[in-house]
């Protein structure tokens, strides 16, 4: 069996895996994603490892509306990183009323059962991590920044999945923050939690997997 199909076949086992296909494939074609997102233009992926690629924009509202979760300005990094948890879920339903992911289910198993589109752990990370882009290029956030995906677990690890996060890292003091939206449905807030606690396989009580 060549590597491309033992991938892909991993990857419809656990679609956790992605994150392996995407790196040895170059599953995410760069020519779809938007590197320099904005609320008027920005790309959202879904359906799996960035399996489908959309070019999605926000109203001139809708923008007030996620500027809103940022008024008045954060005191501190921890009220600024609830904010932030705030905004993405907004903008999880305001882009997922595009793309047909208003019923996306978090983890990956209930998915199997849901209506629309379904997303990953790596759409999930893909998506927040360019919903935190936009927020820090538009002077939102004052105490972070957006920082590169984080993985854990491996696939010839102690058999433990992979799964990604978006980041962020305190500006003072540089202590990264794991942004992880997957494990709830569409729409509630992520979870936001140390990486290096996250890194340890923690998830929060309630999870979906």
């Amino acid at each position: 069996m060549n590597l491309t199909r033992f991938l892909l076949l991993l990857l419809l086992a656990n679609p956790a895996i992605a994150d392996i296909q995407s790196d040895l494939l170059g599953h995410i074609a760069p020519r779809e994603q938007i590197t320099d997102p904005a609320p008027d233009r920005f790309s959202v992926c879904f359906q799996h490892s960035c399996a489908r690629v959309e070019h999605v924009s926000l109203t001139t509202d809708q923008w007030f509306k996620v500027a809103s979760f940022f008024s008045p300005e954060a005191m501190t990094a921890e009220e600024e990183r609830q904010q932030m948890a705030e905004a993405i879920a907004w903008l999880e339903v305001a882009v997922g009323s595009q793309i047909d992911a208003l019923d996306d289910r978090g983890g990956n198993l209930e998915g199997f059962t849901a209506s629309g589109n379904q997303l990953d752990c790596v759409d999930e990370s893909i998506n927040s991590t360019t919903y935190i882009t936009m927020m820090q290029n538009a002077g939102f956030l004052r105490f972070h920044r957006a920082e590169k995906r984080a993985t854990r677990g491996g696939l010839f690890f102690g058999g433990v999945w992979p799964h990604s996060t978006a980041v962020v890292s305190e500006i003072d003091t540089g202590r990264k923050w794991a942004v992880d939206s997957w494990f709830f449905d569409n729409g509630e807030k992520p979870t936001v939690v140390q990486l290096r606690k996250w890194r340890t396989g923690w998830s929060p009580e309630g999870a979906k997997h």
